[in-house]
């Protein structure tokens, strides 16, 4: 006969492992966020830099200095294509992740209403023998009586 764990066990296990799904897509949602806000920083700085080259486009200035500010806008957008690129793989991983926080949670919900509808049978026969017990009682008391 095989070994037979108590629902019990087994909800607060399944418990843990939702708890466990549930931080993970969290760490991912705040890891798109945080990528989110270095896109917009970067678009900010992209924004800045172009601003700046305009403003001194007028004056002179070392070809040394304007390569380098066409070098400096160059890795800006490389930058962001990074980070584009980052979040888009997070963002096909929080689908996955959300795909297993939905079965760790229909499995636990699964027990959860097990465990209820054994708790109601239960209950329910509880309620039957207290009955019982006070027909017999009531039937003695009343057998006693004639």
């Amino acid at each position: 006969m095989a070994f037979k764990f108590s629902l019990a066990t087994v909800l607060r296990v399944r418990g843990m492992v939702e708890d466990r799904e549930e931080r993970m897509l969290q760490r991912i949602q705040q890891e798109i966020s945080q990528t989110r806000q270095a896109v917009a920083q970067a678009d900010l700085d992209i924004a800045e830099s172009n601003a700046s080259r305009a403003a001194e486009i007028l004056k002179p200035s070392a070809g040394l200095n304007v390569h380098a500010a066409y070098g400096g806008i160059q890795q800006l957008k490389q930058n962001r294509q990074e980070f584009e690129a980052q979040l888009g793989k997070l963002e096909e991983l929080k689908q996955m992740q959300l795909d297993v926080y939905r079965a760790a949670r229909r499995d636990r919900e699964m027990l959860t209403d097990m465990r209820e509808r054994q708790r109601d049978v239960h209950e329910t026969d509880a309620a039957k023998r207290e009955q019982n017990t006070l027909d017999d009682n009531f039937i003695a008391r009343r057998s006693r009586a004639c």
